[in-house]
């Protein structure tokens, strides 16, 4: 045994050495530092005739410790990839002689402009407006610009206070808060009033409300303020949007769709059928929509489980199925992403439908694909992002008659240069109830099979949610410090069917737990793994569940558990998404909370034994920091070793802050470099979930 602890302790100070050499720039591998470096781009926007692509490029500002923005503008053929302007929310005219976009203006805030596209380049402030608009859309006649804005609402509550003294410093008044929704996550405070559809003309102006009321046009997630879908019809006659128009705030996931004249602003329900309705696109000939979302089998059947679908046309006569003759490939551009995975492989590729209702998978290979536009001359064209393992995502056009893709952008070409990328692998794997489950393992660099490396398992946040075969900057990095990175999708990963999504439905955590501990077995039982430097971490959901297998295991030699949710009788009064919070159960705690405390990790506090590094933003509102202030409190009282990492000037997450994402990273190394088991880890839980 004490041959074994010194060779212990030298192959423990052999990695901190080679990850402490790693942490500084290197030609070689990938490190922290070149995050400092790493670009992302997204939204591309292609013109009508195809011969442009405008797109946003954000890199780290490095003095200001922010990620930057910029609209940037590439040739149809990938040439001349240049600068175009600041700002977001790009949109080519009808007729592709103007772009608008948002950006800051006067008053302070963001508001449309409009940038003509010619060699002259104009630029005009179209909106001068309090609040901050959202989602412009240009009118089929380029004559028009809609979008959605808030409409304040300020409730008073006057009191007979004596006046202060002249001179006086009197605290302010309190909030005033009776709605159950009144904060959101990296927003604060929501500001009280609601959203409403406005009009502007093209050239600016007076903007024209055309919805009011005490309801909110856009389709909301447990009370989140998003951008709200809507589309016009083809003659400007009409917009149709998603909303609900009665008091959402005591609602979950229920939205329909509707149409407002533009001329008279009469509305007119378009659904049904109850369900969660969202971005709704009109026919080419204008006399149907088909909006995305999902419908509820019942009322007690609903939540994020449950698959989006793309459903049958309805007609302006409500819920009336038209044929798909109208539609075509016409229904493509504002599809947004039309793949989330098969079982077969987590890749999101581009798929038609015919006009005959036939499906037809225009991409292949192992890659992650989002749709953002496309033209129709001088063929159809669609522009998105794409990226695989060993690439960031990149803007590609795509003919979607033979599936031809052209790569338009190497925006990190420089920073990936001469540097080896870790190889990754994808596992399969059996769980219990014999269900099959897919994974991924990341590779050092300079792998051999014959060694044996540690281990960090990566869970992912949602829990409705899942990984995909993009390039993860945070893995490469990992597994480019002498680590073998595994990540999966459990039970509860969309993607895999509605079956495997509900698997945790009302049981959470409970088979998703399984499914991650085959998983580790199974990688272990390739050899390569040292089964005493085994590392588990993961934010959000992945913090409910990298808490819940310390409760349930002490196989790992330390844990890294970032934003949690600890327990669910506290976390219902703290998120801001409180209904979704309730949606795990079939009944509300003041009337049986034993469910909601069997499945808080904080109830297993006494089977811990795990080192334990607690990492959660200091504004976060979704999973708040008391949520990780509980665990770490018992943690302590119990005398196990822990430490509270409270990060500074971040909401949900740790990252947001491009310092924050490069502590992270080197805090959770640091962390695991510290930490190894005396003796090899037993090969199964101890405590059954």
């Amino acid at each position: 045994m004490r041959l074994r602890d010194i060779a212990l302790t030298l192959l423990a100070l052999a990695l901190v050495r080679d990850a402490a050499a790693q942490q500084a720039q290197s030609d070689t591998v990938l490190t922290v530092a070149d995050y400092l470096d790493y670009e992302r781009v997204s939204d591309p926007q292609i013109a009508p005739d195809g011969s442009r692509i405008v797109y946003t490029r954000r890199w780290v500002d490095k003095l200001k410790d922010k990620w930057e923005s910029a609209l940037w503008i590439v040739n149809g053929d990938g040439a001349r990839n240049r600068f175009l302007v600041k700002g977001s929310n790009p949109r080519w005219s009808p007729d592709g002689t103007r772009v608008l976009y948002l950006a800051e203006g006067e008053p302070e805030g963001p508001q449309i402009y409009v940038r003509w596209m010619d060699a002259e380049g104009a630029t005009s402030q179209i909106t001068r407006v309090a609040e901050a608009p959202r989602n412009p859309a240009w009118s089929p006649d380029g004559n028009t610009i809609a979008f959605a804005m808030l409409v304040p609402a300020e409730e008073e509550w006057n009191i007979d206070i004596p006046k202060p003294p002249k001179g006086a410093e009197w605290t302010e008044a309190p909030r005033i808060i009776d709605r159950l929704h009144y904060r959101q996550d990296r927003v604060g405070f929501m500001k009280t009033g609601f959203m409403h559809l406005f009009t502007v003309t093209a050239e600016g102006g007076t903007s024209q409300q055309l919805t009011s009321g005490e309801w909110n046009v856009g389709a909301r997630f447990d009370g989140l303020v998003r951008n709200p879908g809507f589309d016009w019809t083809p003659d400007g006659s009409a917009i149709v949007f998603d909303g609900l128009m009665e008091d959402g705030d005591l609602t979950y996931q229920l939205s329909h769709i509707y149409r407002v004249q533009v001329a008279t602003k009469q509305i007119r329900r378009l659904t049904t059928r109850a369900g969660f309705w969202r971005g709704p696109v009109v026919s080419p000939s204008g006399q149907s929509v088909r909006p995305a979302g999902k419908a509820w089998p019942s009322p007690d059947i609903r939540g994020p489980a449950l698959p989006t679908r793309l459903p049958t046309s309805m007609s302006w006569a409500p819920m009336v199925p038209v044929p798909a003759t109208s539609w075509a490939i016409s229904i493509v551009p504002r599809a947004r992403c039309t793949g989330r995975g098969t079982a077969a492989e987590s890749t999101s590729p581009l798929r038609t439908r015919s006009a005959q209702g036939g499906v037809r998978a225009v991409t292949s290979g192992t890659h992650a694909l989002g749709l953002s536009s496309l033209s129709q001359r001088p063929a159809p064209i669609a522009v998105g992002t794409r990226s695989d393992f060993d690439e960031p995502g990149d803007i590609v056009r795509i003919n979607l008659g033979n599936g031809t893709t052209r790569q338009l952008t190497s925006v990190n070409d420089d920073l990936l240069f001469g540097k080896q990328i870790g190889e990754v692998e994808e596992i399969w794997y059996t769980s219990s109830g014999n269900t099959r489950v897919q994974g991924w393992v990341v590779k050092p660099p300079d792998f051999d099979g014959a060694q044996r490396y540690p281990l960090i398992m990566e869970i992912h946040g949602g829990p409705f949610a899942m990984y995909s075969v993009g390039f993860d900057f945070r893995f490469q990095t990992f597994a480019a410090n002498g680590y073998v990175v595994l990540y999966t999708n459990p039970r509860g990963s969309t993607g895999y069917g509605e079956d495997f999504s509900r698997g945790i439905d009302h049981a959470y955590p409970s088979v998703d737990y399984d499914d991650l501990m085959a998983g580790v077995d199974e990688v272990i039982s390739r050899g390569y793994v040292d089964t005493t430097r085994m590392y588990v971490g993961g934010c959000s959901g992945g913090g409910v569940l990298s808490s819940w297998v310390i409760g349930h295991t002490d196989r790992f030699a330390a844990a890294a558990v970032r934003c949690p949710v600890t327990n669910w009788l506290s976390m219902a009064g703290q998120s801001d998404i409180p209904q979704f919070t309730h949606s795990f159960f079939h009944t509300p705690f003041w009337e049986d909370p034993s469910q909601w405390l069997e499945k808080s990790s904080l109830m297993y506090v006494g089977n811990m034994k795990t080192p334990t590094l607690v990492m959660t933003g200091e504004l976060d509102l979704r999973t708040p920091m008391p949520q990780s202030e509980e665990l770490f409190a018992a943690l302590k009282m119990r005398g196990v070793e822990a430490k509270l990492l409270r990060f500074r000037e971040e909401f949900h997450g740790t990252g947001s802050r491009p310092s924050n994402s490069m502590r992270t990273m080197l805090y959770m190394m640091s962390w695991y470099e510290q930490h190894a088991k005396a003796e090899e880890a037993p090969r199964a839980a101890e405590v059954s979930p």
